[in-house]
């Protein structure tokens, strides 16, 4: 037993499509792909709070400066 080829990834995807039908097959991308979004968005999330604090302290700091 080999790995799949062209011809028969083809025959999957055929296959796939007949059982599922289109519509149902672009909920699921577009389901998945939002949950994606979604994981990205919670983990660089934190990281771009603390990115904002700093750049409003060094903000702060440079008109305490200046004054």
């Amino acid at each position: 037993m080999g790995t799949l080829g062209g011809w028969e990834w083809i025959i999957v995807l055929v296959i796939v499509v007949l059982v599922f039908g289109v519509g149902r097959i672009s909920k699921i991308s577009g389901e998945i792909g939002s949950s994606i979004r979604a994981f990205r968005e919670g983990v660089q999330g934190p990281k771009e709070e603390k990115e904002e604090q700093q750049k409003k302290a060094e903000a702060e700091n440079e008109e305490k400066k200046e004054s």
